[in-house]
């Protein structure tokens, strides 16, 4: 049986070597991780193509075979005159930006942002489908910021609401050459709200002290489970004016042709209700919108997205879905102000 022996350790040789490979292969990947942890990936889909291609396959089913020919010609010598024209073909970069009550699609938007601006310039068009129902003040402040990037650089920019831009949406909607609105999207909301409950009476009740200690007067004005004053009220009240007051004077900046008082009620209007009060410029859709654009300019579609461990998929989900809830609850529980 010494061969069986022999064997047996030749096996424990083969498994210590491979498991040390193993270790070192996972080592070296995880070093890789770690070093590009934080960086994104852009992808840049042409539009025109993706469209053409879509076409090709419903008129390869739905066309004669004489006529599918005749549409692939005529395609082929459109696209010879162009090559051969001297003129410079437009350029429109589409982004996408979906607002959650942090705003956090922002991080995406400044990176797509930041490379747009890098090639654009006044002959192209910035086009932003919209779709935010707003949130955080400085979280909104920010993303906003990043379209006033664009306005700065002289680049055409067109905002698409198909759904809805309010408070903090439309606070970005706003800073756009011109608002296209679907006649069912919702603008408007341009308030501040901030909602919380307060549990002091509850915890007298059951004779539970609550402390809290600062420094400096107003460093906190309404509490959870502390008891409020009025001096706390009418400061906090007064904080959220001062907040309202800002929103009105960057709205107004960006749209003058707006009575600003008129539609700065924390109202919402629908399509063609907020075409009547200057809140939007033209009733269509985004998709009516870039179909059309498609036949004069190169359609560009560009996406930025972080590179992510699956522990932080899962739990930007959960927090998401948290977030949600909370909001429709009550606004979250704490001071945070909201468009």
């Amino acid at each position: 049986m010494e061969w069986l022996a022999d064997y047996g350790l030749f096996m424990a040789k083969a498994v210590t070597v491979l498991v040390v490979l193993l270790v070192l292969v996972a080592a070296i990947a995880g070093a890789k991780t770690r070093q590009r942890r934080g960086e994104g990936s852009l992808t840049v889909t042409k539009v025109n193509e993706q469209l053409a291609r879509m076409t090709d396959k419903l008129a390869q089913t739905v066309l004669e075979k004489a006529d599918y020919k005749a549409m692939l010609k005529a395609r082929k010598a459109e696209d010879k005159a162009r090559s051969k024209s001297e003129e410079k073909r437009a350029r429109v970069f589409v982004l996408n930006f979906h607002g959650d009550i942090k705003a956090s699609a922002l991080e995406n938007l400044r990176h797509e942002v930041t490379a747009v601006l890098e090639l654009a310039d006044a002959d192209d068009e910035v086009v932003v489908k919209l779709e935010s129902g707003g949130g955080m003040v400085h979280a909104y402040g920010l993303a906003a910021s990043q379209l006033c990037r664009v306005r700065e650089a002289g680049v055409p920019l067109t905002v698409c609401v198909d759904k809805i831009a309010a408070s903090g949406g439309y606070m970005m909607a706003c800073i756009a050459d011109r608002i296209l609105a679907a006649p069912f999207a919702m603008l408007g909301s341009i308030g501040v709200v901030a909602q919380l409950p307060n549990f002091n009476r509850l915890l007298k009740k059951h004779d539970i002290d609550y402390e809290m200690l600062t420094a400096g007067e107003y460093k906190r004005t309404l509490t959870l489970f502390g008891e409020n004053t009025d001096k706390g009220r009418e400061k906090f009240q007064e904080d959220l004016e001062n907040i309202h007051r800002l929103f009105k004077g960057f709205v107004g900046r960006y749209r003058p042709q707006l009575d600003i008082d008129a539609v700065a009620t924390g109202e919402v209007w629908f399509g063609s209700e907020a075409l009547e009060r200057t809140l939007a410029d033209e009733l269509t859709t985004s998709d009516q919108y870039l179909s059309q654009r498609v036949r004069q300019a190169d359609v560009f579609e560009v996406h930025y997205s972080m590179r992510k461990r699956i522990q932080e998929k899962l739990s930007g989900t959960l927090s998401a879905t948290l977030d949600r809830l909370l909001l429709t609850w009550a606004s979250r529980f704490n001071n945070q102000r909201f468009w």
